[in-house]
């Protein structure tokens, strides 16, 4: 999700009930289809990898997996599906430009917090370029330019200094997550909170909290628009453990792949 999004959703609440008219009766004919019933039991697999990430709020997380399920099918993804239906694509793609734009701020703080010099001038490249030439992000002329988007986070940070993933967590409206993701993700929304509050842009309008909540909500529905995960719809009767595995998998191989850059950088700096 875009920067400022565990922000912006605390102010969503209302925005979210306005925008439920765009929806229209989009919910009302949604069949809920909930997991499998499962024919085996998880102990009769504890030799595949995918019953090895540690789980011990397993109740709670199940419970957090549902709740996301019937958030998403009756109020999220219909706000959603009114969005995309009055919005034309071109606006759709110019709106996600802004809001990922903004999210080089959360991946310039983080390439600093790890030292990496050559990946944060990227990024601050990337944010110029795209806040000047593509107006405000709603064109990407950095890419052509070679500036190519890196993706970081608070909690991919924790990993590169040595903190472990800790228990699988699904956290309500964000899902799947670890102990180390979500102090991750509360230092980078809180981050993103006092820049925005610092900067203020809509201070001087007179109509600041409006404006406010309207963006916030706006942030929330292209990130969730920008997310193409759908709860119980992989056809896989153990989805929760598949889902639990294939998250923390990835965000493995995304701090294997950043220990691996910074080796080869060391090491490319010690032959010249």
């Amino acid at each position: 999700m875009t920067t400022g999004v565990a922000y912006r959703l605390c102010r969503i609440a209302p925005a979210l009930g306005l925008l439920l008219s765009l929806a229209g009766c989009a919910a009302t004919g949604a069949n809920s289809r909930g997991e499998l019933p499962p024919r085996h039991s998880i102990d009769e697999f504890r030799d595949q990898r995918f019953a090895e990430v540690a789980d011990p709020w397993e109740g709670f997380n199940r419970s957090m997996y549902k709740f996301n399920f019937y958030f998403d099918r009756y109020l999220f993804l219909p706000v959603v599906a009114g969005y995309e239906l009055v919005t034309p694509d071109v606006v759709e793609r110019r709106v996600s430009g802004v809001f990922n734009n903004l999210g080089e701020i959360k991946n310039l703080a983080n390439s600093l917090f790890q030292l990496k010099g050559g990946e944060s001038a990227t990024t601050l490249g990337r944010f110029l370029t795209n806040s000047t030439l593509g107006l405000g992000g709603m064109f990407d002329p950095a890419t052509g330019f070679g500036l190519a988007r890196q993706d970081q986070d608070f909690g991919r940070t924790l990993g590169y200094w040595g903190a472990g993933s800790g228990p699988y967590l699904v956290l309500p409206v964000f899902g799947p997550s670890s102990l180390r993701d979500t102090a991750g993700l509360a230092v980078d929304s809180g981050l993103s909170y006092g820049l925005y509050t610092w900067i203020d842009p809509f201070g001087g309008t007179g109509n600041s909290d409006a404006l406010d909540l309207g963006g916030g909500a706006l942030g929330a529905v292209d990130a969730r628009h920008q997310q193409s995960f759908r709860y119980y719809e992989s056809g896989y009767p153990f989805e929760y453990y598949l889902v639990r595995f294939l998250y923390h998998e990835r965000r493995e191989i995304e701090l294997g792949k950043t220990r691996a850059e910074e080796e080869d950088e060391a090491q490319g700096e010690a032959l010249h």
